[in-house]
């Protein structure tokens, strides 16, 4: 028992690690049955077309599916455009706050389609059909050697051409096509290893700290849950009874609009504040004057940015 727990704590403190390496492995999965099952390359005039399509366009919605998925681009655009709240985004500072937080978005939508064309690469079937249909790269290739080369590059990836040439041509393509994978992987990994290094050398808290507000975030997102059941639930049930029985409506305390877009706003860190959400900003400023948003010395770091990620239901785009 000791030891799941031990595993269980593990997974908790590192789920976005977890959950960018889930993904990854998930669509490396998906690529690899998909060239072995469904990917036969044409083996004519479209080869350029149907490898390309099978490299790019599985990246592409999964990028897209990964917005689709994101809390924090929910957080940004949902009411964005209501009538009277345009004005919120028209000052300069904010602007730059939320494409901040959109950049953040797009990069783990990219985690991905990333994946999927490394391991596309490194797999060389798909580049081979593609690169075989191109015109440039058949000519490259077929330089100095015999008219018969241009003519049955378009059969290389089909192992049906009769010219040993021909047939070296095939390994210069999958030779390609993993030098490209793993220039992709290294190049990623640098990014990502150099961003995480400059968002934690400045961030505003200590590494304990942030622990520490890691565990209070997915607290709260728990009781959140709990409490949003159990207050959706009691409101239900007053209203169902005031109509199948035929009661006087019962007065019940609700959040209202204005609250509920408050604490749906983009977190702020403030260091001359203790506030871990935009909740707990909210329940302990709500009877101060001002607004809550924004104020002065607010600062937006990248390592708190699993704050804005939260969402309090289970459903997160439904």
């Amino acid at each position: 028992m000791d030891k799941f727990r031990t595993v269980l704590d593990f997974c908790l403190s590192h789920q976005k690690v977890l959950g960018y390496g889930a993904v990854s492995l998930l669509t490396a999965g998906s690529e690899r049955i998909f060239s072995v099952v469904v990917f036969k390359c044409p083996c004519n005039s479209w080869n350029l077309l149907y490898g390309s399509v099978f490299l790019l366009v599985p990246a592409l919605i999964l990028f897209l599916l990964g917005l689709l998925l994101s809390t924090r681009c929910w957080k940004v655009l949902t009411g964005c455009c209501a009538p009277g709240r345009l004005s919120r985004y028209s000052h300069r500072g904010r602007i730059c706050r939320y494409l901040r937080v959109l950049w953040l978005v797009v990069v783990g939508a990219a985690v991905a389609p990333f994946t999927w064309i490394a391991v596309a690469l490194l797999g060389g079937h798909f580049y081979e059909c593609a690169a075989s249909g191109n015109t440039i790269v058949q000519k490259y290739l077929c330089q100095d050697k015999e008219i018969q080369c241009l003519k049955e590059m378009l059969q290389v990836p089909c192992g049906g051409s009769s010219l040993q040439e021909v047939q070296d041509l095939l390994m210069s393509l999958r030779a390609q096509s993993q030098v490209m994978g793993w220039i992709l992987i290294s190049s990623v990994t640098i990014l990502a290893l150099i961003s995480t290094c400059i968002s934690r050398c400045r961030s505003p808290v200590s590494i304990l700290h942030l622990a520490f507000w890691k565990i209070y975030m997915a607290k709260e997102q728990e009781l959140f849950e709990i409490k949003a059941k159990e207050h959706a639930a009691k409101l239900a049930e007053r209203n169902l009874k005031c109509f199948f029985d035929s009661t006087e409506l019962e007065p019940f305390q609700t959040p209202s609009t204005r609250s509920w877009q408050t604490i749906s706003s983009l977190f702020a860190f403030n260091p001359e504040e203790h506030y871990y959400s935009m909740i707990h900003k909210y329940v302990s400023s709500k009877n101060k004057n001002g607004s809550i948003i924004s104020a002065e010395g607010d600062m937006f770091p990248s390592c708190l940015g699993f704050v804005d990620a939260a969402v309090g239901t289970d459903t997160e785009v439904l």
